[in-house]
């Protein structure tokens, strides 16, 4: 094998990135995942359900709501005039997802049965070895998170039986051709194979969050190691990039920064912004949800923090008003084999680093006074950035920020890592893009 074209931080940090999206199978293991690496980093995770003193939420601390986490870092002399430095990213990806009554019998198959969650490309789900995973919620009222080995396969139809497949397309009907074998028999229920992995019986079950995920490892690939495969980069590799920013922010100052003494600028003296991290569920489905960039959950915790503080209606939206949101989401590389689908000027490429995200119909938040705040940030950082806008007749997808920006009324920027094969089963960017990201996130939360 060629010798490594990465610098070894990079690969190290894609390698950690691996890790992260191979324990993080759906938005709720994600945002356990990264609440469980903020606790090991010292953060302390406190309860919606519980009151919010103001030492409760001075130092680093942590909170999940379903599928989504908020964490943050206040030093001891923030106030009600404290800004607030914010990177936003969110933790679903698209994917096929459990419905109700989901055991089917087909031709001798059990099959499962599944809708389309997102925007996939759902051909890229044929003949990829499948899991199950999300969330089982007991008769109890207990939670409990659970995920299965590569149980299930949606096979594709034989050439042979669609002579014209290759010239024509393929076609697929999300209802007839997208439910997943689980083997032979009528027996095999998707339920019972989930409480299996759990270890309860599935009488025990009284609902759940399910969707199936590819089964295949994260990898670092290319002729010179220069790439990495894996799924759900859009968008763990934000969340990723976002978590390893905020603890590395956090721990600046050692143990003492952990204890929520030392959030000081040592640099003019002045009060740091309070650094916070969130990581919203539901995003390719709208983010309309209660854990959803469109739902009340970071407004819910920034409005606990304040008043915490000695903070009121006033001093905050005086703070929110010098405050920014980064809103980190993975954004498209220009396609070697596809040229004609990207601007003819703006064409980012995969390890050029991060990218600023700029749309005219506010589909991106960015604006100029947030694309300067990011040019800022990656020099602090030392890293370069990128532009991307769409070709004019390719309209884009959109990010949490612009509707973090609405309903908050902060200033919001669009960034993110760049991909190709974005929203495949299987997506790839460069080794060397999501430790620059992460290293810009961590600029922009310093302020």
């Amino acid at each position: 094998m060629a010798p490594s074209d990465s610098a070894p931080s990079a690969r190290a940090f894609v390698e950690d990135l691996g890790d992260f999206v191979t324990a993080s199978p759906s938005s709720f293991h994600a945002a356990e995942e990264a609440a469980r690496r903020f606790e090991e980093a010292g953060f302390v995770r406190l309860a919606e359900r519980d009151a919010w003193e103001e030492a409760d939420v001075r130092g680093d601390r942590v909170v999940v709501r379903d599928g989504s986490v908020i964490a943050w870092s206040m030093g001891p002399d923030a106030g009600p005039a404290t800004q607030w430095r914010i990177v936003g990213a969110h933790t679903d990806s698209p994917a096929l997802k459990l419905k109700p009554r989901p055991h089917l019998v087909s031709e001798g198959f059990g099959q499962a049965g599944v809708e389309v969650y997102g925007g996939p490309l759902l051909n890229s789900w044929l003949d990829r070895d499948l899991r199950l995973a999300g969330r089982l919620v007991l008769r109890d009222g207990s939670v409990r998170l659970v995920a299965t080995g590569p149980v299930a396969r949606v096979p594709q139809l034989a050439v042979h039986l669609d002579r014209q497949v290759n010239a024509e397309g393929l076609r697929l009907d999300p209802q007839r051709h997208l439910q997943p074998i689980l083997g032979l028999g009528e027996e095999l229920d998707p339920i019972a194979l989930l409480a299996d992995a759990a270890g309860m019986e599935p009488v025990d079950v009284a609902a759940y969050d399910v969707v199936t995920v590819d089964a295949q490892a994260p990898a670092v690939i290319g002729a010179r190691e220069e790439l990495f495969a894996s799924a759900r980069l859009d968008n763990l590799s934000a969340v990723h990039a976002g978590l390893r920013a905020l603890i590395d922010v956090a721990g600046a100052g050692g143990s003492e920064a952990r204890s929520g003494s030392g959030r000081t600028d040592r640099a003019t003296g002045a009060t740091a912004p309070i650094a916070l991290f969130v990581a919203n569920d539901h995003e390719e489905v709208g983010s309309a949800s209660r854990s959803g960039a469109g739902g009340p959950f970071l407004e819910d915790v920034l409005v606990r923090m304040h008043a915490a503080i000695g903070g009121d209606d006033a001093s905050r939206r005086r703070a929110f008003a010098t405050s920014m949101v980064l809103s980190c989401d993975a954004g498209h590389a220009a396609h070697p084999n596809y040229p004609e689908r990207h601007d003819p000027a703006n064409r980012p490429r995969v390890g050029g680093g991060p990218l600023l995200k700029i749309n005219a119909q506010q589909r991106y938040a960015t604006d100029a006074i947030g694309a300067a705040e990011f040019a800022r940030a990656c020099g602090a950082a030392g890293v370069p950035f990128q532009e991307f806008v769409s070709n004019n007749a390719v309209p884009c997808g959109s990010t949490i920020g612009p509707i973090t920006a609405t309903r908050l009324g902060i200033t919001t920027i669009d960034a993110g890592v760049a991909l190709l094969s974005m929203h495949s089963a299987r997506e790839l960017c460069a080794v060397a893009d999501p430790e620059m990201l992460s290293a810009a996130s961590a600029a922009f939360l310093r302020g």
